[in-house]
């Protein structure tokens, strides 16, 4: 009897052990999905935009990767919450609402081009959220919900078309995707040319991810441009590289403002002998800095893979958030959003500072002619980061809003 007894406690205790371990376990993993701190990341996975765009969402993964390594922030880890885009404006707009109403995300990181972002900006701004937007643009913009770690016109636009002027002559041919941020560029361009006595032989623009390029490239050979300024995004630049090469014009000096190292290697930008690109960031540039978060995105990523100027910026935005959040102590967006303005760190490109008034990061301006492999050799840039103007000065605002609107397609 005594021996059954011992049998019988021995096997209560036996389950009361496996009961507090399993019981354990859950509040464990339970602890872990309730408070962790979920951030949503917002880009084209699929379209033609996905060469582009699909790096970016790689760099956000590995600067989370790396605050968890550390401990993540306020004691949790971080959660990335990502979707695809389809490199459609509605889709997006779509998702960003689903991530702040559903999944409760605390920040969004996204969109590349202009019309993505600005189908999303309606919707950080009803929720009183926060969007990291890491691409450069066409200006014109400013909201107190996101934060611009991408290059604004006088970051890139203006320096990029004074230096192609100054390079290799006054006579302009534009050609760019039917959008925001192209037709907006080349509003911005046609006054440099204009104020420099230059001449605009011709201004063509196509859909995004149209392949047609025959009546362009007709033009281009007959009008014989000093130089063309592309603003062409995504896939569609593969078709007008080619066409270039195939009509006998890969000599022709060409200056990209939205092909980045891995657009320029998958599109084979580098057939082109005098082709240049116009970012804040390269990979190949040197510093200890720079080297370690190469080495740090190819060791996870893939020794193939390249790095490129939204690449670094989208990185760099997941840190300055996480920075403003250590200083607040909360991930609310609300809280976080005024830490942001007096933000600054030691980054890949050099020191990123936030302009309070601008919510745009300072930035160098680098040009780089295309190699064979796609990278870029520098051959300019700026002696110090320039402060950011996201409205050129020569016109007011309500000057800039008054024309952009007259002139919107």
């Amino acid at each position: 009897m005594i021996i059954k007894k011992s049998h019988k406690l021995i096997i209560a205790l036996a389950l009361i052990g496996v009961v507090i371990m399993a019981v354990t376990i859950i509040r464990r993993h339970y602890s872990i999905k309730v408070n962790s701190i979920k951030i949503g990341v917002l880009h084209s996975l699929t379209g033609t935009m996905a060469v582009s765009e699909r790096p970016l969402l790689d760099a956000v993964r590995l600067a989370v990767e790396e605050i968890n390594e550390q401990g993540g922030l306020l004691s949790q880890p971080l959660e990335v919450v990502a979707v695809d885009g389809m490199s459609d404006p509605e889709v997006f707009a779509a998702e960003a609402e689903r991530l702040i109403e559903k999944e409760h995300v605390s920040v969004l990181f996204g969109c590349w081009t202009s019309a993505c972002r600005k189908a999303v900006k309606p919707i950080v701004e009803k929720h009183r959220h926060l969007l990291f937007y890491p691409v450069q643009y066409e200006g014109m913009e400013q909201s107190a919900n996101i934060l611009y770690s991408g290059a604004a016109p006088n970051q890139q636009i203006v320096p990029g078309t004074r230096w192609a002027m100054q390079k290799f002559g006054q006579r302009v041919y534009l050609v760019g995707s039917d959008y925001i941020f192209p037709r907006t560029a080349n509003i911005i361009i046609s006054d440099l040319i204009n104020a420099s006595e230059g001449e605009i032989l011709g201004e063509r623009y196509q859909p995004l991810g149209s392949s047609d390029m025959e009546a362009i490239i007709t033009d281009i050979a007959r009008k014989k441009p000093d130089v063309v300024l592309n603003t062409l995004n995504g896939d569609s630049n593969a078709a007008f590289f080619a066409a270039l090469v195939k009509a006998g014009l890969s000599d022709l000096p060409l200056v990209s403002f939205s092909v980045e190292e891995g657009g320029m290697l998958a599109w084979n930008g580098g057939q082109l002998t005098r082709h240049y690109g116009v970012w804040s960031y390269f990979q190949s540039l040197p510093g200890e800095e720079n080297q370690r978060f190469v080495n740090a995105y190819r060791t996870r990523f893939g020794t193939d893979r390249v790095i490129s100027d939204p690449v670094e910026a989208a990185y760099v935005g997941v840190k300055l958030w996480a920075q403003a959040v250590q200083d607040v102590e909360s991930s609310e967006p609300s809280r976080v959003d005024p830490a942001l303005l007096r933000q600054s760190i030691k980054s890949p490109s050099g020191i990123a500072a936030v302009d309070a008034d601008t919510r745009h990061l300072w930035k160098m301006v680098r040009v780089g002619k295309v190699r064979p492999d796609g990278q870029f050799e520098q051959v300019f840039a700026s002696s110090a980061p320039l402060r950011p103007y996201p409205w050129p000065g020569y016109r007011t605002r309500d000057e800039w809003q008054v024309l952009l609107e007259r002139d919107r397609p």
